[in-house]
């Protein structure tokens, strides 16, 4: 049997490898979970019977491809509240943010196209975008966001059709770019008529600072895409994202949206948008904030503890992950797969599938709203105490260049 030729990349995205490291037994800093305890159960099973009951004969039936009105004129009020002008008809509603990446990769991509990401990024965009089969250009990650002086470099000399960026709580780094970042980014891309898709499903998690304006509301010719998600702060398993983007563009999506899968829920939609209406949504905000940088003051807490004092780790301002990096040469992954998993069942995601290219092993991305506090403490210590021993073998620490 012979698959099309795109499946060779996308075989190899290392997704099934991030959801067999975060088994019953293992404590896991490897997925992108949320706190379950934070889930608002109660109120969601209230706003779905209510949506059953309220007598919409429609509620079952086909629907908008678009996304139901309601729902998005709440998602455009919230949108316009953070700087961002947006009209309901300027959403579309998507299974996800994962499936917003997804069409406007098929939108914009031929295979051999020019593709900048940040390096390292999201391993679902990765996985999404091979599927198209770009030619990636990687442009290193700053303490404040994306190098713009390599990535001029890269516009300067290659034809690029978008830049994908995660500016606020990066995944998996938890760097947010700066604002003067995001204005040169945007002069760049009207520069070098180059698209932007503005991935930013962590921007609500905000737990120290103020927060900075969207790249999406500094454009000025409507080539950034913005995308957004309630996985975060409701829950992951509703599947529900949304879309920003100008008339022309949305046209083009709302077409592959139908093609691929006709609508997302229905049901899904009316659930949420009688949640929204009964509930206070920000208040909800509020509570997983300040579990969350209670979670994450503990991590950095432990790391400051237990680990070597050649590891290095950031102290982000929000989101799920905290980036953790070994001296050069230092192969994360094995270490995790030969030794922390069957030993310690502890996992994390190595850096190498957090690579479009260079696939760089000395890095490592660390979740901290999934696991317990007490779960943050024991397996940061035994992380600790294995590294401590590993960076004492030959075969797990290369050479130094």
């Amino acid at each position: 049997m012979k698959f099309a030729k795109r499946t060779q990349k996308t075989g190899n995205s290392g997704l099934e490898d991030l959801f067999a490291a975060s088994g019953p037994n293992v404590i896991s800093f490897a997925g992108g979970y949320p706190d379950r305890s934070l889930f608002p159960t109660q109120q969601l099973n209230r706003a779905f019977k209510n949506s059953f009951t309220s007598g919409d004969t429609e509620l079952l039936q086909y629907a908008s491809t678009q996304g139901y009105l309601p729902l998005r004129e709440k998602i455009a009020t919230r949108l316009r509240a953070t700087g961002m002008p947006t009209r309901a008809a300027d959403i579309m509603m998507t299974q996800g943010a994962q499936q917003g990446i997804d069409l406007v990769a098929r939108l914009m991509l031929d295979p051999g196209d020019g593709l900048v990401v940040e390096a390292p990024t999201y391993l679902g965009a990765l996985a999404a975008f091979n599927a198209y089969q770009p030619t990636y250009y990687e442009v290193p990650m700053q303490d404040d966001g994306i190098d713009i002086n390599a990535l001029q470099r890269v516009l300067m000399s290659h034809s690029v059709k978008f830049i994908y960026t995660v500016p606020d709580f990066q995944n998996p780094t938890g760097i947010v770019m700066s604002l003067a970042k995001r204005k040169a980014l945007i002069r760049l891309a009207n520069q070098y008529d180059v698209m932007i898709l503005e991935d930013n499903p962590y921007r609500d998690l905000r737990y120290d600072g103020k927060p900075i304006p969207t790249i999406k509301s500094l454009d000025t010719e409507g080539r950034v895409i913005y995308l957004g998600s309630f996985s975060k702060i409701l829950s992951p398993s509703l599947r529900m994202g949304w879309l920003v983007a100008t008339p022309e563009l949305l046209k083009e999506l709302i077409a592959l949206k139908g093609g691929s899968d006709l609508e997302s829920s229905n049901l899904t939609m009316h659930g949420i948008n009688d949640y929204m209406e009964e509930n206070d949504l920000d208040a909800h905000i509020k509570q997983i904030q300040d579990r969350y940088r209670q979670k994450k003051d503990a991590m950095v807490t432990a790391m400051t503890r237990y680990l070597p004092v050649e590891a290095h780790f950031n102290n982000p301002d929000g989101g799920f992950f905290l980036w953790l990096t070994l001296p050069a040469g230092f192969d994360m992954g094995a270490f995790m797969k030969q030794h922390l998993l069957p030993e310690n069942n502890i996992s994390y995601v190595p850096s190498a599938n957090l690579y479009a290219t260079s696939a760089q092993v000395n890095g490592a991305r660390l979740n901290f709203t999934g696991p317990t506090l007490e779960q943050i403490d024991t397996g940061i210590k035994a992380l600790g105490d294995a590294l401590k021993m590993a960076l004492h073998q030959p075969t797990l620490v290369a050479e130094q260049a």
